[in-house]
């Protein structure tokens, strides 16, 4: 089960993308929880030294969890993910 635990109830198995990478997540997880059980730790770099950067707050305040999801930029702890969805790091496109 990974890091999603046995015994938990989740919602519908479904898959999105992550930079081309599929991606297995449930119906009602975050982009942010749904690629942290999937192992993925960078979400996207800093714009001036290029370092990695994922969630912080979990809350949808610092940014730092920021991605492109479906051509919109915006924080992946704070977007639920949905069957076939689209994500990229980096800026918009």
């Amino acid at each position: 089960m990974g890091l999603r635990g046995a015994g938990i109830e989740r919602g519908r198995p479904l898959r999105f993308f992550f930079d081309g990478t599929p991606i297995d997540a449930f119906a009602g997880e975050s982009v942010a929880s749904a690629l942290l059980a999937a192992g993925v730790r960078s979400l996207r770099a800093s714009p001036r030294a290029g370092a990695p950067r994922a969630t912080f707050c979990w809350m949808g305040i610092c940014q730092e969890c920021t991605v492109v999801a479906d051509g919109v930029r915006r924080p992946a702890c704070r977007t639920e993910v949905r069957d076939g969805m689209i994500v990229l790091t980096g800026t918009v496109p």
